[in-house]
């Protein structure tokens, strides 16, 4: 029963992505059917119902706003997991992404859905996040040296009200063979995808937590590679109410 949802929930949320071309289309069901984080957000119910005001940094062309979009409308016309929490509404969601390409893509894909999500080019290193309720980077804080990471995540906890979560996914450092596994698919990803081979910046699962405690957040830690030879965590950030 779930899969035949999860097949629904991802034809709602790839169909926007038809009128961004044929790879925006391709890479939008590849990237949410196989990517376990995005249903695991909703299965565990990461997100408050509440949900608000959302900043996705490095969105790419905004793959989990519509996933987030298609999930609501699912659920409130009464196609949902009888086990599964609500999912968020989304009040409002900013994306800011580097690469033009996918910003392109993703407006492409979302036009309709604006103002209430509103994709920018920009870097994050250097972006205004303002305010939100919730923050998301997935999979990007690796490509940023350490300095401007903390920055970044400094950032972050002051763009948070009380409650406000903060949601990333990281590679463990300690790992062993299988963060072996991830730098090396990292750094094939990037070169297909047209750039230069990057520099990564790690750091173990231990020492992300513990900068994210020191800045304020209780932290909960989530492995999220689901059977993959991957190092990948996922990081549940809340600033304490």
């Amino acid at each position: 029963m779930t899969e035949k949802f999860l097949a629904r929930l991802l034809d709602e949320a790839s169909r926007p992505y038809r009128a961004a071309g044929h790879f925006a289309y391709g890479f939008s069901r590849g990237k949410l059917s196989s990517d376990c984080i995005f249903r695991e957000l909703l299965r565990r119910g990461v997100f408050p119902a509440a949900g608000g005001r959302f900043l996705d940094l490095g969105c790419g062309q905004a793959g989990l706003a519509s996933w987030l979009l298609a999930a609501r409308k699912l659920f409130e016309s009464g196609d949902w997991p009888a086990d599964w929490p609500e999912p968020p509404r989304v009040a409002e969601l900013r994306g800011f992404e580097l690469m033009a390409k996918d910003v392109a893509r993703g407006r492409a894909a979302l036009a309709d859905r604006e103002p209430q999500v509103v994709i920018r080019q920009g870097d994050i290193c250097k972006t205004d996040f303002g305010r939100a309720d919730i923050v998301t980077i997935l999979d990007v804080l690796h490509y940023i040296d350490h300095p401007n990471q903390e920055d970044i995540l400094r950032r972050v906890r002051a763009a948070l009200p009380p409650g406000g979560v903060f949601l990333t996914r990281v590679g463990d450092a300690e790992a062993g063979l299988y963060f072996h596994v991830c730098d090396w698919v990292d750094r094939a990803v990037t070169f297909v995808r047209g750039h230069r081979l990057p520099t990564l910046y790690y750091r173990s699962l231990a020492d992300w937590a513990e900068l994210l405690r020191k800045l304020g957040f209780e932290v909960e830690t989530v492995p999220m590679s689901e059977g993959k030879p991957f190092a990948n965590v996922m990081l549940v950030a809340r600033v304490p109410v």
